[in-house]
């Protein structure tokens, strides 16, 4: 039971405000904003998704730069109201099309429509985008496209293979001539966190990965799809990745899965297959995690040395591990470096292009970015310090560790596969657009000095 929901910019404006039960006070989105903005200054970092203020319990989801925020008195579920903001901000995305400040601006009352909906009095009715069709009557007024943010992981490769809006349209939009485009998008997004140590040698790995998926067809048919025959859940103590393998073949282990509640599993066992109904709107699937050994996408190896009483020296070396068939983009590769660094110069390899160099003074780290980086491929930084006093002892101890951020579109690290996807034919002629999509990106992705 919740007694306020309301939405903020990153600014702090209210864009949207409901309340149902009157329990709190109205100056309540801004006491939330001060008391999140200032968080860091009161010296306890970021603030968490749930704190009390003067007895109101705060909630919030930090989703496509907005506040997604609910209070309350009493004494609720916190996983609860957070799933619930959650998908909130999931149906209002799916009737938008893109969740950002224009378009909850440019749909308010439909947002507000969706609102008495989904929340009755503070209790919740139902998240279903499903079920929300049947009471939910206005239509998304569209935003322009040069107006967008950026759609995530996916939006990186997507635009060459098709138009950007087919992903950023409402689920109860037609096309041109009252027509609904009939498609369905699945996406196989993999988050990873490694940690290397000083010599190479992989100390920690997990993949935290979903399939999603996104709807756009009509009359609700089933849907299979089937992942790779060799898939596997549990823990038999041997690594997931046989390095003599080709890419993309071989035994996937799952140490732990779930699954959406629509997803039925009567052949899952027998042939590794999820048949579901075709519920409009976007959602997971499926949720995974894998912690065995896995061949990491990139080898990070860095030094440090001392090469003067006020000088050091730095060799970062970047070594993608996948095929040269796919290019990964977006890297960033940040060091810490001694607090009393007062100068970094930096040496390229010859023939980079599209990287940058930074020395962020204040935060005393070095950034190297880097536009795209092709499979096989090797890219080395040399980094100069100077220091305004002498060492106090052994420099790694004061630097690193080195991190990295990336994104890989079609690779995953885990070789889950989409084997196919098959659509339950209304007529012969029914053919829909099916549409899957890879994507991998680190989470936290660490070498240590």
């Amino acid at each position: 039971m919740i007694s306020q929901f309301f939405v903020l910019s990153q600014r702090g404006d209210n864009i949207v405000f409901r309340d149902y039960r009157g329990e709190v006070a109205k100056g309540s989105a801004e006491i939330f904003f001060r008391k999140v903005k200032f968080w860091k200054d009161d010296g306890e970092g970021e603030a968490p998704p749930v704190f009390n203020v003067d007895g109101v319990n705060y909630f919030h989801v930090k989703e496509a730069g907005l506040f997604f925020v609910a209070t309350t008195r009493v004494n609720v579920s916190p996983s609860l109201v957070l799933e619930l903001l959650r998908r909130i901000a999931r149906v209002i995305k799916d009737y938008l099309g893109v969740l950002s400040e224009e378009s909850l601006r440019k749909n308010f009352v439909l947002v507000y429509e969706l609102l008495d909906q989904v929340i009755d009095f503070g209790f919740v009715q139902t998240t279903s985008t499903e079920v929300l069709k049947s009471y939910v009557f206005n239509e998304p007024i569209a935003v322009a496209a040069d107006h967008l943010q950026p759609l995530g992981p996916a939006a990186i490769f997507m635009a060459k293979r098709m138009p950007v809006t087919t992903i950023t349209k409402s689920v109860v939009a037609n096309e041109r001539g009252g027509r609904k485009r009939e498609e369905i998008f699945v996406d196989i997004i993999e988050n990873l966190s490694v940690t290397f140590s000083s010599s190479g040698y992989i100390l920690t790995s997990e993949i935290d990965g979903t399939i999603q998926l996104k709807s756009y067809l009509t009359g609700n048919p089933d849907i299979r799809l089937a992942l790779n025959e060799e898939v596997s859940i549990g823990r038999d103590g041997g690594s997931t990745y046989d390095y003599g393998s080709s890419f993309g073949s071989g035994p996937v282990i799952l140490d732990d899965c779930n699954f959406h509640e629509s997803v039925r599993l009567d052949n899952f066992d027998v042939d590794r297959t999820l048949t579901l109904g075709s519920t409009d709107g976007e959602f997971p699937v499926m949720n995974y995690r894998i912690t065995k050994e896995f061949k990491p996408p990139f080898r990070i190896n860095a030094l440090v040395e001392e090469s003067g009483r006020l000088k050091a020296e730095v060799t970062i070396k970047v070594h993608a591990e996948f095929p040269s068939s796919i290019i990964a983009d977006k890297i960033m590769v940040q060091l810490p470096v001694p607090p009393y660094t007062t100068k970094v110069s930096f040496e390229l390899e010859p023939g980079a292009v599209g990287n940058t160099t930074d020395f962020k003074e204040a935060k005393k780290r070095i950034e190297w970015g880097l536009k795209k980086i092709v499979g096989g491929s090797e890219h080395t930084l040399h980094a100069k310090l100077t220091f305004a006093q002498e060492l106090r002892g052994n420099i790694t101890k004061e630097a690193g560790p080195v991190s990295m951020t990336f994104t890989i579109p079609m690779y995953n690290a885990s070789r889950l596969q989409v084997k196919y996807l098959h659509i339950t034919k209304k007529s012969k002629s029914y053919n829909p657009y099916r549409w899957v999509r890879y994507v991998t990106q680190s989470n936290s992705y660490v070498a240590r000095l």
